[in-house]
């Protein structure tokens, strides 16, 4: 299938956001239920936004990004990104940094199925990794950005 650059650019940006998932099995933390149940939100969330259409999913990605990268928000414009999670990956990774600071609060990684449509029709599909932080009782994420 022929992508568009700006798709390959999504892509792109995506590859820097949604790193290579690892083997890791389970979440063995003692906040495990928890971390599953707010993760399963988020992603129905950032799907169900995503089949309202660009503008619902741009309001979801700038409502649910880390308030450390809250200046990082990008337009995906037409485009929508839904990610299908592999929660019994879910484990903590309390290194990851998407740039020079670590976010504040407890930072997990899930493997993800990531599709990216374009006007409603698919123009990108891999697998990767989301990683998701646990603050003040909220579960944020980093938006994609093209480059």
């Amino acid at each position: 299938m022929a992508r568009s650059s700006s798709s390959r650019r999504l892509l792109a940006g995506l590859v820097s956001v949604v790193l290579a998932s690892g083997c890791s099995v389970g979440a063995q933390h003692s906040g495990e239920e928890d971390q599953l149940r707010l993760a399963r939100r988020y992603f129905h969330d950032n799907n169900a936004a995503a089949r309202r259409g660009p503008a619902a999913q741009q309001e979801f990605l700038r409502r649910t990004q880390h308030p450390d990268y809250s200046a990082d928000v990008c337009d995906l414009g037409a485009m929508t990104v839904t990610l299908d999670p592999v929660l019994s990956t879910l484990r903590p990774d309390p290194t990851f940094s998407p740039g020079d600071i670590t976010p504040r609060g407890e930072i997990w990684v899930v493997a993800v199925e990531v599709t990216v449509r374009r006007s409603g029709v698919v123009s990108a599909h891999q697998v990767g990794s989301q990683h998701l932080v646990h603050l003040n009782e909220r579960v944020y994420g980093f938006t994609p950005c093209p480059s």
